[in-house]
């Protein structure tokens, strides 16, 4: 259900079906990396999991969406589609690195934090 609410209010701000189908491209990636980081550091599925992937699965959409954003925006001005994904990904990639890593760098003294406590929370 709210897959389909987030693809609703997508289209209706990009005015278009195309673009928020674009954006959820990129979470097959992101399963990829999940299934690859908890096989090497063995860490199980909990609660706490699932919390931290709805996090990340946020971050994932909202860089999706500045990168579809400002390629449409060069689109509009004559750039072709090669280009302007070139163009999109340079000029993006500096709002899209702080954005990812404001939230590792302020996760991080919860991940690595020792103690009884930690132990539930390190997951996310």
């Amino acid at each position: 259900m709210v897959i389909a609410l987030v693809f609703g209010v997508m289209a209706s701000l990009f005015e278009s079906l195309k673009d928020p189908f674009i954006v959820f491209l990129s979470m097959p990636f992101l399963v990829v990396g999940i299934v690859f980081i908890y096989a090497v550091t063995g860490t199980t599925i909990s609660m706490f999991t699932a919390v931290g992937l709805i996090m990340l699965a946020g971050i994932t959409v909202n860089n999706g969406i500045v990168l579809v954003d400002y390629t449409n925006l060069l689109r509009s001005r004559g750039y072709k589609i090669r280009e302007a994904c070139i163009e999109a990904g340079g000029n993006r990639l500096r709002p899209v690195l702080m954005t990812s890593l404001t939230t590792i760098l302020g996760m991080a003294p919860m991940a690595f934090s020792k103690g009884e406590g930690p132990d539930l929370v390190q997951p996310i």
